[in-house]
């Protein structure tokens, strides 16, 4: 069984197959699939999908760092009230993305730092996204120490160095097809060395989908083959790999 740990099973790209994708999954042996939200919009319909699908689908609520003036009080009430949800395993997709610089930088990190008490209070583990921002992430966190959520860094793309940060601060590492691009040579060496039971692994569908259907519409099923990618670099069966991630996903959204 593979838990595709990442997922955007909300997006309109999915509303013409939706139903025969998720048929498909469960024959393909993908389940649990975490569905997660980025701005109140997605939340909503992250919520509603885990709901309908209760044991294969559970959701993520919260604001990503390009939505981050979306958190307002009345947001945030409303996010409390889905994370006490039991479909709800997680807070985010939050962090800080500073690759278009739309949001102002100062005020994505007061949503991130909000977020992080947030999930905290809740007794949630965050789903965090930092995009070319990994220095002042983990400046942010190591402030933190100690009183952090538990978590993970999901399509990870920074360095072994942040990488081992990320982990001393309780959080795991999630890999997406971009390992598998041609161009990602020196993350994928970076993957080689996150011990089996900090990794895991995710589609972020859908986007990223993995060689060799990069540029295509990414779903679920294809989190077999960012498994298979990380199997054959480490020499170990694919399986074996899967089994061990599935675990590691569900002890970090405590999926029984």
């Amino acid at each position: 069984m593979y838990f595709d740990t990442h997922a955007h099973l909300d997006d309109a790209r999915f509303d013409v197959d939706r139903e025969a994708l998720l048929e498909r999954m469960r024959a393909e042996g993908i389940d649990p699939c975490m569905t997660v939200g980025a701005n109140m919009e997605m939340n909503e319909k992250a919520v509603a999908l885990a709901q309908r699908y209760p044991g294969t689908l559970y959701a993520a609520v919260g604001i990503h760092p390009n939505d981050a003036p979306e958190l307002t009080e009345e947001a945030l009430g409303r996010l409390r009230a889905w994370a006490k949800l039991p479909c709800v395993k997680a807070w985010g997709e939050i962090g800080l993305d500073y690759h278009y610089d739309d949001v102002p930088r100062e005020v994505q990190k007061e949503a991130f730092l909000r977020q992080l008490d947030e999930a905290m209070a809740a007794d949630l583990p965050v789903i965090l996204h930092i995009r070319e921002a990994h220095g002042d992430a983990l400046e942010l966190l190591r402030g933190r120490r100690g009183r952090l959520p538990r978590g993970v860094t999901h399509c990870y793309s920074g360095s072994w160095e942040s990488a081992q940060e990320y982990m001393d601060l309780g959080f795991d590492i999630s890999f997406t097809g971009s390992v598998t691009f041609q161009n990602a040579k020196r993350l994928a060496e970076v993957s080689d060395k996150i011990p089996l039971d900090r990794l895991l692994i995710e589609t972020d569908c859908p986007y990223m989908a993995p060689v060799p259907l990069r540029g295509t519409r990414n779903d679920p099923c294809n989190v077999k083959l960012v498994a298979k990618f990380l199997a054959d670099r480490r020499g170990m069966d694919v399986e074996e790999l899967a089994r061990i991630t599935a675990e590691n996903g569900k002890r970090l959204f405590s999926i029984p």
